[in-house]
């Protein structure tokens, strides 16, 4: 499930970032929306610091869109190290309900395929887009 940061790496002699999807939380809702926390972990393979100033996600469940957030969050994914980034989603309350009635076929193993596109921006090389696709275990769905 890695993530391919690929833009300008390449041109500078790097290697691309990696993002993984560390783990997703429920937040409180707001109206009809449901929200969630995405925790992404980005890798930095490289021998010199990556900086970011913000992240823009999209989340595909079962081919269908469903959710999308923002995060002015900022840091340093330091030389040859990691950190986690959390940008929080919100689900449109018709999203939700199509995704609801999609969803019936894969309750048993609580597992949905999904398709995560971004961008991560900042930097030197400035912004930098990723995707990454796989299974994902959404809060409540696990089966007993």
């Amino acid at each position: 499930m890695t993530l391919t940061l690929g833009a300008c790496a390449g041109l500078l002699g790097g290697d691309a970032l990696r993002v993984n999807v560390a783990g997703i939380e429920p937040l409180a809702g707001e109206g009809l929306e449901m929200r969630f926390n995405l925790k992404l972990r980005v890798q930095n393979p490289n021998d010199s610091a990556v900086s970011f100033n913000g992240i823009a996600v999209e989340l595909e469940l079962n081919g269908k869109p469903f959710a999308s957030g923002v995060s002015d969050e900022s840091g340093t994914v330091p030389r040859f190290g990691e950190t986690v980034v959390s940008v929080p989603l919100t689900v449109p309350a018709f999203a939700a309900v199509r995704q609801a009635l999609g969803l019936a076929d894969i309750a048993q193993s609580g597992q949905v395929p999904y398709r995560l596109q971004g961008k991560l921006a900042g930097g030197l090389t400035g912004t930098t887009r990723f995707t990454d696709q796989g299974m994902l275990t959404l809060p409540g769905m696990a089966s007993q």
